[in-house]
């Protein structure tokens, strides 16, 4: 179980709560508001009422014991900047912080941040591939160049096997799973046959997927 420090229990802040909660991480979440923290406390493993600007309070958390640091504080850049470098200053291991805007994402890194999240811009980046197409419905960056993508099986493979296709070979494309009735199959043989409504679950490029799936 991993455990992770938590600043900020805005919207995107008591977000990530929640799910880190239904995966039974150990969170320690923290916030300036006590209202924050008491609607937190029914969701995180411990919270705490404080200002992560002041480093002798985070000096007090231990940060230098949690797996992860995740700085949800998307308003107030200055606090973001401050919390971040004093984190790193402190000795944690991973400092992950939310950025509101392009230039909030550089500076977030300049002081420190292992890793920015922006989740508008990702978000907006999923929707444009998502809704720009007929053919996609799910969509995982994993580097500039490579993404993992939901697709709908063309028409012209019902009835034929992933062998008989062979995209691998054709595009380097490599077919992840096959989703039918809603169930995954992750268990892709060459044998595998497609049907009419089935989707996949494909990694590649993405020059390669929008040529392969004519997207």
């Amino acid at each position: 179980m991993k455990s992770i420090l938590l600043i900020g229990l805005g919207r995107f802040g008591m977000h990530i709560a929640t799910e880190l909660s239904q995966i039974d991480a150990e969170v320690m979440a923290i916030d300036r508001e006590e209202e924050r923290a008491n609607r937190a406390a029914r969701t995180v493993t411990n919270v705490q009422i404080g200002d992560s600007t002041d480093t002798d309070f985070l000096e007090s958390l231990g940060v230098r014991n949690f797996d992860a640091c995740v700085v949800a504080i998307g308003s107030d850049f200055q606090s973001s900047l401050e919390t971040t470098a004093n984190l790193k200053e402190l000795g944690a291991k991973l400092v992950a912080a939310r950025a509101s805007s392009d230039v909030h994402a550089k500076f977030l890194l300049r002081n420190g941040a292992d890793e920015v999240l922006y989740p508008e811009k990702q978000l907006a980046k999923w929707a444009a591939i998502r809704y720009a197409s007929d053919h996609i419905f799910d969509y995982i960056e994993l580097d500039g160049s490579h993404a993992i993508f939901e697709t709908s099986v063309p028409d012209s493979w019902h009835g034929r096997g992933v062998g008989q296709i062979d995209i691998r070979k054709k595009y380097g494309i490599n077919i992840l799973a096959v989703k039918r009735n809603g169930r995954i199959d992750a268990t892709v043989t060459p044998e595998t046959v497609f049907s009419r409504g089935d989707t996949l679950l494909v990694l590649g490029e993405y020059k390669a997927v929008q040529k392969c799936f004519h997207i």
